[in-house]
């Protein structure tokens, strides 16, 4: 019997697919759309959530001030698994992807905002996380087919960004695949 109870790197790689074999696999039809989220250590911890439910893209909108060496590490160089745009213009990619037939979500506190839980996610379909400071702008809820929210218990109002997008991520990317 194995004495250790952690799995080896080797255990956990056992099953998991080869380096080519993983960049031909098809994704799940989930895009993540960054609303002028600025800061590189958020943007690299979303990338290595979108490598680690496999989702078709992230799209970081907005005047890009990202820190090479900083998203490096935080991605931890997942970014070679991950398909990155990058875009002026949030409002033009929401456009794109509604153009394509995606379901927009936005996570914002809104008056009409639900709760992530409560939603059926469909495919495909596109999430939206806003700035660290202002949220997700106004004209991408406009184009949201809904904006959806995280219940908060405590005296907190908000998340980190990452953290956010990691909780609905979760629950949509299950719901997809």
């Amino acid at each position: 019997m194995n004495s250790k109870i952690q799995l080896s790197k080797e255990e956990i790689r056992k099953n998991k697919p080869t380096r080519d074999e993983y960049l031909s696999k098809p994704k799940i039809p989930l895009v993540l759309v960054l609303d002028n989220v600025t800061n590189s250590y958020n943007i690299g911890a979303f990338i290595r959530l979108a490598d680690a439910f496999a989702i078709e893209k992230i799209i970081v909108c907005g005047e890009l001030t990202i820190s090479d060496k900083k998203l490096k590490k935080a991605s931890r160089n997942e970014a070679k698994w991950v398909c990155i745009e990058y875009s002026d213009c949030t409002t033009s990619s929401l456009q794109t992807l509604l153009d394509k037939g995606y379901s927009v979500y936005s996570v914002e506190l809104c008056h009409e905002s639900v709760n992530y839980s409560d939603v059926t996610y469909p495919s495909p379909c596109a999430l939206v996380l806003g700035n660290e400071r202002k949220g997700v702008s106004e004209a991408a809820l406009q184009l949201s087919h809904q904006q959806i929210h995280i219940p908060m218990f405590g005296m907190g109002n908000s998340l980190n960004v990452s953290t956010a997008g990691a909780i609905v991520l979760a629950e949509c990317a299950n719901q997809i695949r």
